[in-house]
C-alpha cells in the first residue's frame, strides 16, 4: 500500500509535557494558598452578588518575567492590601501568556528564557511556583486565560480570570470559561464592540461539552455546568475610551437587555488610556468619581502596574534588563500605584457601603 505524507507536514516534532497531575504532585496545593484562593474567590462572588460593597482592583504588572521583582512587587501590594481591606479587594495581576498581533515574547510559560528557547514544560512548573508564592502571601491573583490547556495546570492557584478583547469572541475561550472556577471578566472587543462581550457571558452561563484534557493529561471530553460569574471589562477600542459616563450608561443598558447583571469593570489601561500608561490614574480618577455621584454597575478596575514606570525592550544580554519594569506594555510605576489605590480609598470608604444590595 503507497505511504502518503499528509498528516503533520509542518510540525517538526513533538516534545513531552508532564502531566497536570505530575505538576500538582510536584507543587501542591497548600493550606494557606488554599485558603487565599479559596477567600478570594468567595469574595469577588459576594462583590458580584452586591453582598459586599467594596471595589475589587486587579493591579500589578502587565506580565511577569522576573519571579524576583515579581515577588517584590506581591510582597509590597500585600502591605498596601492590608490599609485599604474595608474599602478595596486587591487581587494582584499574574499573566504568564501574551497574545501578540503578529510576533513577540509570548509570555512566560512559553519562553521562560526570553531568548526563543521554549522551554514550555519550565515555564509551566515556574509559572505555578510563583503563583504559590503569591498566594502564600495572602494575596489573590488574576490572569488571562489563553491557552485552553492552562488551567488544568494553573487553575486552583486563580482566584479571577480576564479573556481578553482577541479572545472574547472565540467559542473555544467562552466553553473554557464555562468550566472555569473563578469569576471571568469578559473584554469588550478591540473594535469597542461590548456584544461580543455580552454574548460571551450568555455563552459561558450555559453548559458545554468539548475536546479538553484531563489531570492526567489524556484529551478527554470536557462537560461544564456553565459559570454564572462572567460580567464586561471595558477596555475601550479602536483608539477611543469607554469608561465615561454614557458609555458605561450604555453597557448598562446592554446588559438589562440581555437580563444581566449590571457588573462593569473598567480597565485603566490599553484604548481607555490610548496606551499611554501615565493617563491611567486619570481613568481611574473619573471611575471613583462615577461611583461617588450614584454608579452602582462599576464594581472594579484594572491597572497595569509595576515597580518601575514605562517598559522595555528585551536585551540580548538578559543581565541588562532593569529591575522591575515592564518588557510588554507600559506601566505606571509603584509610588503612583500606591497613591491612586489611597486616593480611592480615601474618597470611597464613607460611600461604597451604601451601595450594599
Amino acid at each position: 500500500m503507497t505511504s502518503f505524507h499528509v498528516e503533520n507536514v509542518n510540525v517538526t516534532r513533538f516534545d513531552s509535557m508532564p502531566t497536570p497531575e505530575d505538576l500538582h504532585a510536584s507543587l501542591p496545593l497548600t493550606d494557606a494558598a488554599g485558603i487565599a484562593v479559596t477567600k478570594g474567590r468567595e469574595a469577588l462572588r459576594n462583590i458580584l452578588d452586591r453582598k459586599d460593597s467594596r471595589l475589587f482592583v486587579v493591579v500589578g504588572p502587565c506580565s511577569i518575567h522576573d519571579p524576583v521583582a515579581g515577588l517584590d512587587y506581591a510582597r509590597r501590594l500585600k502591605k498596601l492590601q492590608e490599609e485599604v481591606k474595608d474599602t478595596l479587594m486587591l487581587v494582584m495581576r499574574v499573566y504568564f501568556e501574551k497574545p501578540r498581533t503578529t510576533t513577540g515574547w509570548k509570555g512566560y510559560i512559553n519562553d521562560p528564557d526570553m531568548d526563543d528557547s521554549f522551554h514550555i514544560e519550565r515555564g509551566m512548573a515556574n509559572a505555578r511556583q510563583f503563583l504559590l508564592d503569591v498566594c502564600e502571601l495572602g494575596l489573590p491573583t488574576a490572569t488571562e486565560a489563553l491557552d485552553p490547556i492552562s488551567p488544568q495546570f494553573l487553575g486552583d492557584l486563580i482566584t479571577w480570570t480576564a479573556i481578553g478583547a482577541r479572545t472574547t469572541e472565540s467559542q473555544t475561550h467562552r466553553e473554557m470559561s464555562s468550566g472555569l472556577s473563578t469569576p471571568v471578566g469578559f473584554k469588550n472587543g478591540t473594535d469597542g464592540d461590548i456584544s461580543i462581550a455580552i454574548n460571551a457571558i450568555l455563552s459561558a452561563s450555559h453548559p458545554h461539552s468539548f475536546l479538553g484534557i484531563n489531570g492526567h493529561g489524556k484529551v478527554a471530553i470536557v462537560r461544564t455546568s456553565g459559570n454564572r460569574y462572567g460580567h464586561v471589562v471595558l477596555r475601550g477600542g479602536d483608539g477611543r475610551p469607554n469608561y465615561d459616563t454614557v458609555s458605561v450608561a450604555m453597557a448598562e443598558q446592554a446588559l438589562a437587555k440581555a437580563k444581566l447583571p449590571a457588573n462593569i469593570v473598567v480597565d485603566c489601561s490599553h484604548a481607555n488610556s490610548f496606551k499611554n500608561p501615565e493617563l491611567q490614574p486619570l481613568v481611574m480618577a473619573d471611575v471613583v468619581n462615577q461611583v461617588r455621584l450614584g454608579s452602582k454597575s462599576l464594581i472594579g478596575v484594572m491597572i497595569e502596574s509595576n515597580i518601575v514606570a514605562g517598559k522595555q525592550s528585551i536585551p540580548e544580554d538578559l543581565s541588562q534588563l532593569k529591575y522591575g519594569c515592564s518588557v510588554t506594555d507600559g506601566c505606571v510605576d509603584w509610588a503612583t500605584t500606591e497613591k491612586m489605590i489611597r486616593d480611592a480609598d480615601a474618597m470611597l470608604k464613607d460611600v461604597l457601603p451604601t451601595r450594599r444590595g
